[in-house]
């Protein structure tokens, strides 16, 4: 069938058609996606980043041709490289935020103004792609204390694995949306004292069952989303709580992807 494009800060991706199923990921600004089928009001689609699929509601789905959503998926696009960046839309001077991790192709080599559904929008502040890439924990660390939200990708909340992707994704490497997905990625630190920032961390339950996913700081301590995004201790055993004086979650395993 189709596709489509999110013109949208995001759009929640449920498991089920219907409100009151949870949301499992969210579609960032920019991001394309194929329409698998539409039931009632709520469309299944398959996004083109991550083969993720799941139901929108069908009413946020951007009539656009097959033309111009070939230009945007084949488009060189800057990755918005921190949590967030300021645009404002023209001619209306409406302003609005775009969640790091969007999509963005630029009118022209100016890096500055971009058209999607219609509208034109323009960069404002300092952040912008002549900017100098920052490090993975520069921007691990514009997503400090963001609640975490089960499915959430975003600043205004985010869970363990979308945290990893966004900030991959930023980086320029793809990675799977959920954290058994990911362990499949990269090869295998033996030791804590080894890792480097950038490695990733996982956590598994008492089944065995993969149920956590950090970034390594490289110093002992691990960036994580857990009741929000946070900086804790990490060693042999796992996740060291110190506010509570407690291990909160079993390491597993540690993989080097870049």
């Amino acid at each position: 069938m189709a596709g489509s494009i999110c013109s949208y800060g995001f759009i929640p991706v449920r498991e089920h058609a219907t409100e009151a199923s949870q949301m499992v990921t969210q579609i960032l600004f920019g991001e394309t996606y194929e329409i698998l089928s539409i039931v009632d009001n709520w469309a299944r689609i398959k996004l083109d980043y991550d083969g993720y699929e799941g139901w929108i509601d069908a009413k946020l789905i951007v009539d656009i041709s097959e033309k111009e959503l070939g230009f945007f998926k084949k488009s060189n696009a800057w990755i918005v490289p921190v949590n967030q960046v300021k645009v404002i839309s023209e001619p209306d001077k409406h302003s609005r935020y775009l969640t790091g991790g969007s999509r963005i192709v630029f009118n022209g080599q100016d890096q500055n103004s971009f058209v999607l559904n219609n509208t034109e929008y323009y960069l404002s502040g300092s952040v912008t792609p002549l900017k100098k890439m920052p490090s993975i924990q520069e921007i691990a660390m514009t997503y400090l204390y963001t609640p975490y939200l089960w499915g959430g990708c975003t600043f205004y909340g985010i869970d363990c694995s979308g945290l990893v992707q966004v900030i991959y994704k930023i980086l320029g490497y793809k990675m799977p949306r959920d954290a058994s997905q990911q362990i499949e990625q990269g090869h295998t630190i033996n030791f804590v004292e080894e890792a480097i920032p950038g490695d990733l961390a996982f956590f598994d339950n008492e089944n065995g069952d993969i149920v956590h996913v950090g970034i390594c700081n490289g110093k002992g301590e691990i960036i994580h989303s857990s009741r929000e995004v946070r900086i804790d201790k990490l060693d042999h055993q796992g996740i060291f709580n110190q506010a509570h004086k407690k291990y909160t979650h079993k390491l597993r395993v540690i993989k080097r992807i870049i």
